[in-house]
């Protein structure tokens, strides 16, 4: 007689880290070609110094901690965090903006911990903020679209040259939230504001959306964390949307199309390591992470909030996951039974 088998009833999936760091990439490129499209060469600028920044601080960190550099950079971890940070900088951001922030998210937002996988934070995040707390300034002033040439803006990169007056604005985000006499109407005539958010967030917005959606279709994330945070910015911004007063914090699409929300909802908020990893965990983690950029967008003291909302919800996500936990298989099978027996 045959003996049975005894290996584990596993299948080997093809989702290695590799080809997950790569699709997110190619998820990214839809929004690239639009930053790329608004504001010319200084998004590519960003992207291309932050991944050398970033391959450059991994390699360095590998080294001192006696790790396999080749094998670890070879996972992409490294230039998916470099591409998120780039893409949330504002364009044309001097060198050594990018080297700051790139530098934080690496060490530590990421081999401060362990490395890939042991991180409670999400490293773009933490690097993003570290400039923003450090150099509001330089963080909250992007280029007019289509406004910034070639030389002028390697100029302002190096630090040579400032871009010429009229060149730069503060965001709508921004300009909403320091308004205190103008109407919403009469905020829309301002170069800052496009059709329904932002200009140019808006048409940057509805490509990470392309983008999210492609990895959705991918199935690399599920919908819950990203549909959760992006419902609950929309309730939020409907419930205390109060006209067009001079008071208004915005309508809800305005939300929606403007700063790093779809970055955030289909790139930040996917995170496997640092969110919630049940199913009512995501929904959860998102809902609260939608919640908080509103509250922090409208009432505190930043324009934009999706970095802080999701790095506190980091500090939450073993709490919904404790609180989460779905029933173990069988558990109500093994409680019956015993209950039986007595």
């Amino acid at each position: 007689m045959a003996l049975p088998r005894i290996t584990s009833p596993h299948t080997k999936g093809s989702n290695r880290t590799q080809r997950v760091m790569l699709l997110v990439l190619a998820a990214t490129l839809p929004g690239v070609l639009a930053l790329i499209w608004l504001y010319g060469a200084g998004t590519l600028i960003n992207l291309i110094w932050a991944t050398v920044v970033a391959l450059g601080c991994e390699a360095l960190v590998l080294k001192l901690r006696q790790r396999p550099v080749q094998f670890f950079l070879r996972d992409g971890s490294a230039l998916v965090t470099a591409v998120l940070l780039a893409l949330a900088l504002p364009p044309y951001s001097p060198w050594w903006l990018t080297l700051i922030a790139t530098g934080s998210a690496i060490v530590f937002g990421k081999q401060l911990y362990g490395g890939l996988g042991q991180n409670p934070f999400n490293p773009a995040m933490i690097g993003y903020v570290v400039v923003l707390v450090s150099f509001p300034i330089e963080m909250t002033t992007w280029p007019i679209p289509h406004s910034v040439g070639l030389v002028d803006g390697l100029q302002h990169i190096l630090g040579i040259a400032s871009l010429p007056d009229g060149w730069s604005q503060a965001t709508a985000l921004d300009v909403l939230k320091v308004n205190k006499s103008l109407t919403i109407d009469e905020l829309w005539a301002s170069p800052a504001f496009g059709h329904f958010g932002g200009i140019g967030s808006e048409v940057v917005n509805l490509a990470f959306l392309a983008g999210g959606l492609f990895l959705l279709h991918k199935r690399l994330f599920s919908w819950h964390a990203p549909v959760s945070m992006l419902a609950a910015l929309a309730l939020m911004s409907l419930l205390f949307w109060n006209g067009s007063g001079s008071d208004s914090h915005g309508s809800p699409l305005f939300h929606l199309l403007s700063g790093a929300t779809m970055l955030g909802a289909f790139f930040i908020v996917t995170d496997p390591v640092s969110g919630a990893t049940s199913n009512q965990g995501r929904l959860i983690f998102g809902a609260g992470v939608g919640i908080l950029v509103y509250v922090i967008r409208a009432w505190g003291g930043y324009p934009d909030a999706v970095a802080f909302a999701v790095l506190l919800m980091n500090l939450c996500a073993p709490t919904i996951d404790y609180y989460t936990r779905p029933r173990t298989y069988g558990h109500r099978k093994a409680e019956r039974g015993f209950k039986l027996g007595e």
